[in-house]
Formats: C-alpha cells, structure tokens, sequence
C-alpha cells in the first residue's frame, strides 16, 4: 500500500502541472497522435486489454492430464500462499520443467510457453493458467478504501464503487480521478458522476493495478485545513498568552 500511496501522489502532482488535454484515460496500447504533444487514446480497442504477468505476481496452473503437476491449492489457504510465486527475475519455478520464464507474458502466452516446456516431457501436456492477484485500488473518500481483488480481470468505475461501500458524505462527486500506469507514463481522467453521462462515466474498465481516488469536497477540505492550524495558533496563544497578562497586571 505504501508503493501505491507513492504512486497516487507522484501521478497527481504530475497530474497538476499538465493541462488535462496531455492525460487522456484508455484501457490499451494502441495510441494514436493526431496532435503534436498529446496523448490520444484508442477508446474502441478496448477489449483488447490483456493483463501482463508481473514478478511476484501469484499463478495457479492446472494440468488436465496430469493433475498432480499442476499448483495446488485449496479454498482454505490464505491468498498470499495459493498457487506458486514468480520470483524477482520473472521466473517460476515447476516440476520436470524447472525454471520458466514468464514475466511479461499475457496468461495465454504465459500458458503456451509453459505447454510448450511440458511437450518435451509429456505428450498431452495441456493447462490453464490463472494470475491469482489482480486487483485495482480505491482510495480517498469511500467507506471501505483499500485494494479490490479483479475476479473478471476487470470491472467497472460503478461496481468498485460498490465493493468500496460507496462514497463518503464528504465525497467530490465531481472529482472522480482514475490513474493507469501505462508505458511508464501516469495517465488520468477526472470523472463526474454528477453530469448528464454520469452512468456512461460510471462504466469505465477498471484494469488491475488502475488506481481511483475520491477527491474531498471543498468543505471538508476547509475543515481539515482549520483542524491543521488550530494547534498552531493555540501554540501562538500559549505563548503571547503570559506576556498579556503582564502586561494588564503592570497596568
């Protein structure tokens, strides 16, 4: 959470110098750029999206002819012991095939590769193969912030909402922001689900690792502010506090 912290505060203080026009949500990599300086995305290929296997990512892989070399794991382990780990180097370690190299990889290619290692080994060497960890964050304003786990590899702007307990009484609802890290770049779109297509904004793909952040309003912004220099000025209250009485006492 701390790496995710980092990035949100990287990406909206990037996101404060740059015209809104240099950040423009998309959900692939096809990027087309019909303006010199600017960012724009490809909205159609959206369904193209695949998730690439990240190290330290958690797959599970099960073998349908030979079950006993696939990952075991069973509904009452804990989530950060299911599956096998690929390791630092983006490498994970398997019976008869030892290390393979997977990092990078969409899960199809990720699986191929490992059937193909299997072939030399097996001749029905068929599996299915499934990163366990895919999850987007919500943070800011909402009553459950946190990470959500991607069942689907995906979901929308709406349903994290959901799972986050909806927003807050001190929510912007005006100030709805989506960061996506793509191609080492922080890319951002402020959505307000108070406007006319609030329920079209409100189906935005949400991809693992997208990050949502719900703005505070403007009163409670003010709130906090006071709530910050309160002690201050008590300090400040503390000290010409004495000398008054002095004085008054001299008078």
């Amino acid at each position: 959470m701390k790496r995710v912290a980092m990035f949100i505060i990287a990406a909206l203080a990037m996101a404060g110098c740059t015209t809104k026009e240099d950040f423009v949500l998309f959900h692939d990599t096809n990027i087309s750029q019909p303006n010199a300086g600017k960012q724009v995305i490809d909205l159609t290929s959206v369904a193209k999206y695949e998730y690439k296997i990240q190290p330290h990512d958690r797959i599970s892989i099960t073998m349908y002819n030979h079950p006993e070399l696939g990952t075991t794991s069973t509904a009452s382990q804990r989530e950060d012991t299911r599956g096998v780990l690929v390791d630092a180097n983006g490498y994970v370690r398997l019976p008869l095939v030892k290390n393979v190299h997977v990092a990078g990889l969409s899960q199809r290619a990720a699986q191929q590769k490992i059937e193909k290692a299997y072939s030399a080994f097996l001749e029905d060497a068929e599996l299915y193969l499934e990163v366990l960890n895919k999850r987007a964050y919500i943070l800011g304003e909402v009553k459950k912030p946190g990470e959500v786990r991607l069942f689907n590899e995906k979901a929308t702007l709406l349903q994290l909402l959901a799972q986050a307990g909806d927003l807050t009484d001190s929510a912007n609802r005006h100030a709805i922001v989506v960061l996506k890290n793509r191609y080492n770049k922080v890319y951002t779109e402020t959505v307000d689900l108070t406007g006319p297509n609030s329920i079209k904004l409100a189906n935005l793909m949400i991809y693992p690792n997208d990050i949502v952040y719900v703005a505070p309003n403007d009163i409670k912004s003010i709130n906090v502010g006071i709530s910050e220099t309160n002690p201050g000025l008590q300090l400040i209250g503390n000290i010409i506090q004495p000398a008054v009485q002095v004085k008054y006492l001299g008078d």
